[in-house]
């Protein structure tokens, strides 16, 4: 009996049933030369499309000149882009990895580092929302606050506490002298495009200036002008001491990023926390022209309201579908339609009109399309979704 090609990867993924070749702008194709309209971009990484023709000619520059040395030496790439970040944010300092797991991981390791040193080695505990994601290894898993990415893996590793989002007295509650951070997405991206409050977030920076603990926002899906501002904390009246950053920030190309305040990063000493091919020229080098790119005001202000053209599109759809939908919400180009019940087959029937999108838990329709996206493009989406809508 011959083995296919399905069967020769690992079955970690549900994946769509077709087979994608090829992309351009906010369309990908698959091999049978239908073609999609992309409002998935990667899950939040392609952000300037596919095959942006800057970032291309980036990326070949690059892997003709030098793609991978080590983080022994100094890379000018790396600190360019590093120059960028810290120029574009609060912070003082950047640490490089590959990926929004790898850059949670390093936020937490940088926590119990900062908590050892200020207060002792009783202090390493990191409180976590309820319905937020983090990434896939055990730590990041255990800081998840979802409990279907965590079955199997137990035991899980100990220090997190999770706690409703939004809900302060709890917060307070959870708060101890144990506590080395507060881990937040601003926005919760696999949760359901879940907002966190701008009164939360006050009281989780009041509680870490207070008690010197580091208050860390995981942007990794949110972050890179997903919202419209080029890091989400920029709409929120806090500014973290941590964030991370992953997805969009490469285009693509596997990059993640820790940035800090000096006065937390300073407990990073050589050798406490390392990354082979973190940082390398080649994924530095289109990380830089990403956010050259995406930071330009006018890019911005076009996501904002292309964001806002989305979200009335989508109440509108509410409106006409009263029984139905029971929540609108998003910021941005980060957008959900919630509905009442489970709505198992909507992505395929999506699909199969020439549209891709993202389904999680069952009834939650999550749209993250290329920040590039035109207005004639959502008018499409939108079209396709009331036609869907109507006949479940």
């Amino acid at each position: 009996m011959g083995t296919s090609l399905t069967d020769l990867v690992a079955n970690t993924y549900s994946r769509f049933p077709i087979t994608l070749v090829r992309g351009q702008g906010a369309y990908v194709w698959d091999d049978r030369g239908n073609k999609y309209l992309d409002f998935v971009a990667g899950i939040a990484v392609c952000s300037l499309g596919h095959c942006h023709p800057e970032i291309s000619k980036v990326l070949c520059e690059q892997a003709n000149r030098l793609i991978h040395v080590s983080n022994l030496f100094w890379m000018e790439p790396q600190l360019k882009l590093a120059e960028l970040l810290v120029k574009h944010s609060f912070a003082d300092q950047v640490f490089f990895c590959n990926s929004g797991a790898e850059s949670v991981e390093a936020a937490i390791k940088l926590a119990r580092r900062y908590g050892h040193n200020k207060k002792g080695p009783e202090c390493y505990e990191i409180i976590c929302l309820k319905g937020s994601f983090h990434g896939r290894t055990l730590a990041t898993v255990s800081a998840t606050g979802q409990d279907i990415f965590k079955k199997g893996f137990e035991p899980l590793v100990p220090g997190f506490l999770h706690i409703p989002p939004n809900d302060i007295d709890s917060l307070r509650l959870a708060f101890s002298r144990r506590t080395a951070g507060i881990l937040i997405e601003p926005i919760q991206g696999e949760g359901g495009v879940r907002l966190i409050s701008d009164e939360f977030l006050q009281e989780a920076r009041s509680l870490c200036d207070k008690f010197e603990a580091l208050l860390m926002f995981d942007e990794v899906q949110v972050g890179m002008g997903r919202t419209g501002t080029l890091f989400a904390y920029e709409q929120t009246p806090v500014v973290p001491d941590v964030m991370c950053l992953a997805k969009a920030l490469g285009n693509g190309v596997p990059i993640g990023a820790m940035l800090a305040k000096k006065d937390a990063m300073k407990y990073f000493s050589p050798g406490s926390h390392a990354s082979t091919f973190g940082g390398n020229p080649l994924a530095c080098s289109v990380a830089a022209k990403v956010i050259e790119i995406i930071s330009q005001p006018v890019f911005l202000k076009a996501v904002k309201e292309k964001g806002e053209y989305l979200n009335k599109g989508l109440f509108c759809l509410k409106e006409k579908f009263p029984q139905k939908i029971k929540e609108v919400r998003g910021r941005g180009l980060i957008q959900a339609i919630e509905f009442y019940h489970d709505v198992p087959d909507i992505t395929k029937m999506l699909m199969e009109q020439g549209v891709l999108v993202i389904l999680s838990h069952g009834k939650i329709v999550r749209m993250v399309p290329p920040l590039i996206i035109s207005k004639e493009e959502i008018d499409k989406l939108l079209k396709v979704l009331e036609r869907t809508i109507n006949s479940i």
